[in-house]
């Protein structure tokens, strides 16, 4: 069987550690962790785990318990735990590219992603704003949507990361039907809801109140609610974000479109922390990931949770059934 690859992530920090978690699943297809095989090795020694790393060359049936495929990704520098090296921002990237290459050659069925840290990339002198970019840029596609989940809540992103002050005039009709189209058709097409219920934050506090808050709500943003409200899609207008994420409006919903990332995203994760995960829509294969950073400070330490990429990993398979 085609096989799910998870990269690590940044070796300074705990993606190596939750990744070694991942020994303890058997799965009905292999899972494949993107790293450097020494340095797995290395980690699994500091943290005490008595796990046998086997080599990816192509295996078809899933690891046993207790043990765990490696594609080997080298190095090009020791790791020090909690130390960034931008030396090695070229092997993160490499656990992208291939994993990206993989999934869209058809040699797996997807990707699961451990965390990076973006600052030390852009320290190596490489322009990179995050996974979901980089995915949207390897595939070719014109947009893809971020979306957050836990068992009870989905909220996607008309923006992603950006400074505050450039999110209003990134808000377009353009941008909104492009999201707001790929967020209709991964709801039905990768999560089989028929008839997605959507509900939409307004940009402005008190979604603009009437215009004395802000425009975009009645210049831009409800314009493009309503076109497809009248093709019959169920979907609020702009709604005060402050009172949108209440129990009694959430419990009919499927998923919630906030204007930009700090918007919605403290909600999610205030509910599920550890617990939630990133899909990205858009793109023309599965890509899920944590909803947490690198923790350089728990690295090696035991301590890291790894709660978050086990719930990837099961969306992504679940997925893939689908």
């Amino acid at each position: 069987m085609l096989p799910l690859y998870v990269t690590s992530g940044e070796p300074a920090g705990i993606g190596p550690d939750i990744c070694l978690s991942l020994a303890n699943r058997v799965d009905e297809r292999p899972i494949v962790v993107l790293a450097d095989l020494e340095m797995l090795g290395q980690r699994a020694q500091q943290l005490n785990l008595a796990i046998e790393l086997i080599e990816y060359k192509g295996q078809e049936s899933s690891s046993e318990e207790g043990q765990l495929y490696v594609e080997h990704v080298p190095l090009k520098q020791q790791v020090i735990l909690g130390e960034l090296n931008s030396h090695n921002a070229a092997y993160v990237l490499e656990q992208l590219r291939r994993s990206a290459d993989y999934a869209m050659t058809g040699k797996s069925v997807g990707v699961a992603t451990a965390p990076v840290q973006k600052s030390v990339i852009n320290d190596a002198g490489i322009h990179f704003s995050g996974h979901t970019e980089y995915y949207q840029e390897f595939a070719g596609v014109p947009r893809v949507v971020m979306m957050l989940a836990t068992k009870t809540l989905r909220v996607a992103l008309a923006t992603t990361h950006l400074p505050l002050r450039a999110v209003a005039d990134a808000i377009t009709p353009e941008r909104l039907h492009q999201v707001i189209d790929i967020l209709i058709h991964d709801l039905k097409s990768k999560f089989k809801i028929e008839h997605p219920h959507i509900l939409v934050c307004g940009l402005n506090p008190h979604a603009g109140e009437g215009g004395y808050l802000g425009m975009e709500e009645i210049d831009v943003i409800n314009p493009v609610l309503e076109t497809y409200r009248a093709q019959g899609i169920n979907m609020s207008l702009s709604l005060p974000a402050d009172t949108l994420f209440t129990p009694e409006n959430l419990k009919d919903a499927d998923a919630v479109l906030a204007m930009y990332h700090d918007q919605g995203l403290p909600v999610l994760k205030s509910q599920g922390f550890g617990e939630a995960i990133n899909i990205t829509l858009g793109l023309p294969f599965i890509r899920t990931s944590v909803d947490h950073g690198t923790a350089l400070s728990l690295a090696g330490t035991g301590l890291a949770k790894s709660s978050s990429l086990h719930v990837a990993v099961d969306l992504a398979l679940d997925l893939e059934r689908q």
